[in-house]
Formats: structure tokens, sequence, C-alpha cells
């Protein structure tokens, strides 16, 4: 299958990134075929230690700590209407994880209540070689149309410190009842709408931002880094970010989203969040994200 149309993200640029993976090198598969990835054999040790990753149980900012204790989270969120899709440019980095613990940067489209929570996301994750949920083409329900991308290789390049910064376009969309996925200017497949009840015709709610989760072992809390691993207030080149955040509506048009925006961090001391809007620069409603985990300032 193929979608009808592919959205046109408004003030959408891809800046100095192409899709790139070694594989490619070798060859591609051929049309009616996908590449699927081989399992390294480190990934089949044993590990349990992370709840599901479908954890997201409210989008707002009265999260249900218990439930979700070890995640967290600086993100934006965007509630109080229907959306039909969502977008962004994600800064890429290579965070430090430790402990088999997990670092991501990613988009949530959600609807339901907690127990029947449906949710779709999309975007980078760094753990480290470990088994910590279920993603890409592990599970049943999405399906990839692309011949030229593995789903789960990984991003390459990516940025670094004070140094040239590296972004991927992430664009999940509705068209003709299924979620569709594009990465950059490559659509790589859909989840069906077949598979959902509460995302069967809308989201109530998008988010934006990153995530770690935390196993709080050494009497302190983690060292795994979120987005670069610096706070915010370094800015650009230093601090990830997300740029030209924007939300798919009835018509399908993006809009950026101006009004009913809402950022937060679980624990600012240990990753934070500082969103910004700068329509006339290129990088649209915008924010900057993440930190070092443990520090003098973040010990528990």
């Amino acid at each position: 299958m193929e979608p009808s149309s592919i959205p046109n993200v408004t003030n959408r640029e891809f800046s100095n990134v192409e899709l790139f993976q070694g594989w490619l090198e070798d060859g591609q598969c051929p049309k009616g075929t996908i590449p699927i990835r081989r399992a390294q054999d480190i990934e089949f040790d044993a590990h349990h230690g992370i709840p599901p990753i479908a954890h997201r149980k409210k989008l707002n900012i009265s999260l249900d700590y218990d439930y979700n204790r070890g995640h967290e989270y600086a993100v934006v969120d965007l509630r109080g209407g229907n959306y039909y899709g969502a977008h962004a440019s994600i800064n890429v980095w290579n965070p430090a994880t430790y402990n088999g613990e997990i670092s991501i940067a990613q988009i949530w489209l959600a609807s339901g209540p907690r127990d029947l929570l449906n949710t779709i996301e999309a975007g980078w994750k760094r753990d480290g070689y470990q088994r910590t949920g279920c993603y890409n083409l592990d599970c049943p329900g999405f399906v990839q149309v692309n011949h030229r991308f593995v789903i789960g290789s990984p991003i390459k390049p990516f940025s670094s410190y004070k140094a040239k910064q590296y972004e991927i376009g992430i664009t999940i969309y509705k068209n003709n009842g299924n979620w569709w996925l594009q990465v950059q200017d490559q659509v790589l497949g859909y989840w069906p709408h077949l598979i959902f009840t509460r995302l069967a015709t809308s989201a109530t709610g998008v988010s934006w931002g990153g995530e770690i989760y935390n196993k709080g072992q050494g009497g302190h809390h983690t060292s795994t880094q979120m987005g670069s691993g610096h706070f915010p207030s370094e800015g650009y080149g230093k601090a990830s970010y997300f740029r030209n955040i924007q939300y798919m509506d009835y018509t399908g048009r993006f809009n950026d989203p101006d009004q009913g925006l809402v950022a937060y961090a679980t624990k600012p001391s240990c990753y934070s969040i500082s969103v910004a809007n700068n329509k006339n620069g290129g990088y649209g409603t915008h924010f900057f994200f993440g930190g070092p985990g443990y520090s003098a300032i973040c010990p528990t």
C-alpha cells in the first residue's frame, strides 16, 4: 500500500541529514520486499527490568507517578482537541546509558483512559543493545512498505557537543484510515486502523520530548543521559532540541501548537525543558531538553 497523498508539513526543512544506513553500501532489497535487521546475540540476553514502554498513562501534568515509577520525562503536551498527525525535526545524539536503561527522544500520539490507552510512538532510542520492550518490527501491527530503510538500525551521523548538529524529520499522519510514518522524505509504513480502538479515529493528545528509565541502582539517581546529556540552558550545539513541532487537524493541514501547549519535567534538577517560538528563524515552535542525570543537583 501507499498513502493517497503526502502531507505538506509547514516550514519543513530537513537541513543537512540524509537517511544513511551502512548496509546500503552492499546493495538493497528488491521492490516488494523489506529489509529486516538481524538481532545481535547480546540482544537475546534476558532483560526484564524495565516495564513495557506503553507507559504514558495520562497526557497531562497529573501523571500517576506510582504506575510510572522509574520513567522520567521532559516533554511538551498538547491536548483538548482531536489530532490526526504530528511532526517534528528531532536533534540526533548518542547519549550514555547505564545498567540496561533507556534514553528516548520521540513523538507520542495517544487516546483513551489508562486501562484502554492506545499510543503510537516514533523517534530514536538508545539502550545499549538490550531488549527493553517491544519496538520496531518485533511487535505485530506495523506494516513496513519501504525497501530501503532498516527499522531499528543505527542512525548515522549523530550530533557532537559544540560541533555539527544532525536531525531527522519524523511525521505521523492519518490517511485513508491508517496511521502512516514518514522519516525525512521517506514513507516507511503504516499502523492499520484495525489494530486500534481509541486511536481508530483520532488522537486526543500529542507529546514531544525525552524520556529515560531510572533503575535507581547504587543508592542514587542514574547517570543515564537524556538528549545530549546537557541542560537546555546551554542552547544550540550543546543541548538537544525538537524544532518545528506541529500537529495535523481534520483537514490534513499541519499547524503550530500556539495555544494549549504544556511543558513539564518530572525531575527538573536531573532533566529539564525550555520552550520557545521563532517563526522567522526556521525553527518554529521548538524546545531544548535533557540533562546529565546524576550530579550534585540531581542526587536522587
